[in-house]
């Protein structure tokens, strides 16, 4: 199989933890020999889905990979941000037949959930858009 080419969406929202984030997924993508095209960086993880778009029209990109941390504070914001976010991003994947692997923290988690599982969601969203391609 040829070299997957990946486009990785990255919220600067929480930038701590997304930059971590990216670095780990650059990485998972080095090796799982998969070549990066592009990183787009948004303000918050509300702007994934316009930049997922942009990048799935792409026909040099396989799959996108989406990072984001959406932290709990003390409202409901969290919930409705990611809840309207996921929905979006799967009927992108399905329009344009191409994997989304979602790296997306929360809702409901604090600062130090989030700083934990940052390396791992990166890795993790990584694999899975890597992994479905062989379902294309």
């Amino acid at each position: 199989m040829k070299n997957i080419r990946l486009g990785i969406v990255v919220s600067d929202f929480n930038k701590e933890i997304t930059s971590n984030m990216e670095k780990n997924a650059e990485n998972a993508a080095k090796q799982l020999n998969s070549i990066i095209i592009k990183n787009v960086h948004v303000p918050g993880v509300f702007e994934i889905p316009f930049a997922s778009n942009k990048l799935l029209k792409d026909g040099k990109i396989d799959a996108v990979v989406v990072l984001g941390a959406v932290v709990q504070g003390e409202t409901q914001h969290d919930v409705v941000i990611v809840n309207a976010v996921a929905p979006k991003l799967i009927e992108l994947s399905l329009k344009y037949g191409k994997p989304i692997g979602f790296g997306i923290i929360g809702p409901r988690v604090s600062w130090q959930q989030a700083k934990k599982r940052a390396a791992e969601y990166a890795k993790r969203a990584v694999e899975a858009a890597i992994g479905m391609i062989k379902l294309r």
